[in-house]
């Protein structure tokens, strides 16, 4: 990625480590923040130049757990003396294996990390060994004789206001050589805990937490920060954001800190799977203040046998359907998640889900289902006849097959959710699907299907990379990023698209819709993201820059569209009936600069903030410093 992703979690260690003062006094505490694909190599050289560190401390989740121990191993050969301490979900309560994988790993911590960090700095100073820290609770560590010693458990720490805020104590960095903000977007916790104990996930610890808060005083201070630095997207890291009536608190301080300084403009979250009142208001709020958010129905699954599995309960369905509905009929984004492979689940019901869903919802974001430590899926894998196999690049298990799924269907539903989520969750033709529904009744997982076999079976140069990307699908671990990034990046792969619609779908279609239907999917490949590497051939032609309201846009002048696509998609959406007649229409389109980052990373969540976008959808004004332009 062009640029970093927040390393959070470092910093509310660093931030209450700092908050000692004979830990300020007497050490020196770096944070090492690596981008995605960096070597082993390249990080030992970069961590261990000159004197190696006393204290190296990871963060560790399934896909950094290898060369984190890798790099474990190194530290001990430059620093025989020194401590490794490995923390975070995937090992927590997990030190048996951990120590039996990684030897030269001294210390897994249990839980949340900041206080017992902070206690296990204080024992190096004290002097203490290693390999007898029983007065240091929340973890384990090697004993003597190799084996995991745990100590006593710590108790999730009530008041978060102990924690010192790593942006307002300076712990993290956020700026770069030029003073602008250096991540991707600024992540935020505005709250800990999940009460319910989804089977497969690790949030709930499996066993459910009380929701504890930080301050609405600090978070407002934090957002000042952000507002100062120009962040246009805050992501609030919390489980279920709308559940708490303080979540509203904090949305009111977030668009009031927009509306004096002009910035943040977007957020993104974890939305409540249940919705209350408090995200009514919520969402309401931010739509009559020009807030953008992606709202998501995390329903994970519409089978009730395979929602018994998750020890979950979703909304009643016409709960949900109504949501949407009212999400679409205000014309709010929305995107839905789905896992696929859940125990109780089949093709046929899981595919029956996903049309339903998507008649709704036409942004999808599909899962295969992993097996994570400390999750109920994990413990009862013989229940529920789960076979699967690691992953070879990261420590997940990859479900193969289990009681209501055989290998071969596992394979096959793999393929589609590849270009489920290359193509549907990632935006893609993000109007296509709801005009091909009305208007030629044809369902999403038709249309994917079609572009698959499409793809599979053409003459074209340009398939190539899709095919050799799409042929990695079965195992799970598909090369969907690179896939995302292929078609928002190549005009070769605009090209292709447009070729299989004109020789796969088109002929599907009534003829009196076609036109239409033709001038929607332009539509949506016109406004893909504005694409400007900073070395290689852009991939769109050189548009002129404007800047609205603070925030810089591309602006693609005198767009001329048969149909008033914009207008025929708020009909559809508010299920009025469309006027099929021409209605020419000529607008500027209007594109956020800097999208490399979030085309590359492949973010749906926030490459939708990048989409083209007539001037009257743009997000209302805001007064003060970032008013209109």
């Amino acid at each position: 990625m062009p640029l970093e992703s927040m390393p959070l979690a470092s910093g509310y260690l660093k931030a209450t480590a700092l908050a000692d003062d004979r830990i300020r006094a007497a050490t020196e505490i770096s944070i090492h923040n690596f981008r995605g694909g960096t070597t082993n190599a390249t990080m030992a050289n970069a961590l261990f130049a000159g004197a190696p560190p006393d204290v190296l401390a990871f963060s560790v989740l399934g896909w950094n757990y290898h060369a984190f121990g890798a790099l474990a191993a190194t530290f001990k050969q430059l620093n025989p003396q020194g401590w490794v301490v490995f923390g975070g979900t995937h090992v927590a309560q997990q030190a048996a294996r951990v120590f039996r994988m990684f030897p030269e790993v001294d210390v897994v911590v249990n839980g949340e990390g900041e206080i017992t960090f902070r206690e296990l700095l204080r024992a190096r100073l004290d002097g203490a060994d290693r390999r007898e820290l029983h007065a240091v609770a929340g973890l384990s560590f090697q004993g003597p004789d190799g084996r995991p010693v745990v100590t006593q458990g710590r108790d999730r720490i009530e008041d978060l206001e102990v924690i010192p805020s790593p942006f307002l104590t300076g712990a993290l960095d956020l700026t770069d050589d030029q003073g602008a903000f250096r991540y991707d977007v600024a992540l935020m916790e505005t709250n800990r805990g999940c009460p319910y104990k989804c089977a497969f996930c690790y949030w709930g610890g499996a066993i459910g937490q009380k929701v504890r808060a930080f301050s609405l005083d600090r978070l407002r201070r934090e957002l000042e920060v952000f507002a100062r630095l120009k962040v246009h997207t805050v992501v609030a890291c919390d489980a279920n954001f709308g559940l708490l009536p303080g979540d509203a608190d904090f949305v009111d301080a977030l668009i009031e800190t927009r509306d004096r300084f002009g910035f943040p403009r977007a957020l993104e979250t974890s939305w409540a799977k249940n919705k209350s009142k408090t995200f009514y208001r919520i969402v309401k709020r931010m739509k009559d203040a020009g807030m953008r958010s992606s709202f998501t129905l995390a329903l994970q699954t519409l089978s009730d046998n395979a929602l018994e599995s998750m020890n979950r309960r979703n909304m009643k369905v016409n709960e949900w359907e109504d949501l949407a509905a009212w999400l679409d009929n205000e014309g709010l984004d929305c995107y839905a998640e789905l896992i696929w492979g859940a125990p109780g689940e089949t093709v046929d019901s899981f595919m029956e889900g996903y049309d339903r869903l998507s008649r709704r919802v036409s942004r999808i974001a599909v899962y295969p289902i992993l097996l994570l430590p400390n999750t109920d899926y994990m413990e009862k894998k013989d229940l529920f006849g789960i076979r699967a196999v690691r992953g070879d690049h990261d420590d997940f298990e990859y479900v193969l097959a289990h009681d209501t799924m055989t290998f071969a269907e596992n394979q096959r539903m793999q393929r589609f959710l590849f270009w489920a989520r290359v193509v549907a969750e990632n935006a893609v033709l993000r109007h296509s699907w709801a005009a091909l529904r009305r208007l030629a009744g044809l369902t999403q997982s038709h249309v994917l299907r079609d572009l698959e076999s499409w793809i599979a079976r053409v003459d074209d140069p340009a398939a190539v990379p899709l095919r050799e990307h799409a042929a990695t699908a079965a195992g799970g671990t598909g090369a969907f990023g690179a896939a995302i990034s292929y078609l928002y990046t190549e005009p070769e792969a605009v090209r292709l698209l447009t070729r299989w619609w004109r020789e796969s779908l088109r002929p599907q279609v009534p003829e009196e819709a076609a036109p239409v239907l033709d001038e929607v999917f332009r539509y949506d490949l016109l406004t893909m993201p504005v694409y400007r590497p900073q070395n290689g051939p852009a991939k769109d032609e050189e548009l002129p820059v404007e800047v609205v309201r603070g925030q810089s846009y591309y602006v693609r002048r005198d767009v001329e569209l048969a149909y008033d696509v914009p207008a025929l998609i708020r009909t559809i959406r508010a299920d009025g009936e469309p006027d099929l007649s021409p209605s020419p229409r000529t607008l500027d389109l209007y594109y956020r600069t800097g999208s490399e980052s979030a085309v590359t990373s492949t973010n749906h969540e926030i490459v939708v903030h990048f989409m083209g976008t007539p001037r009257d959808e743009m997000p209302a004004a805001a007064p003060g410093p970032g008013g209109p332009s």
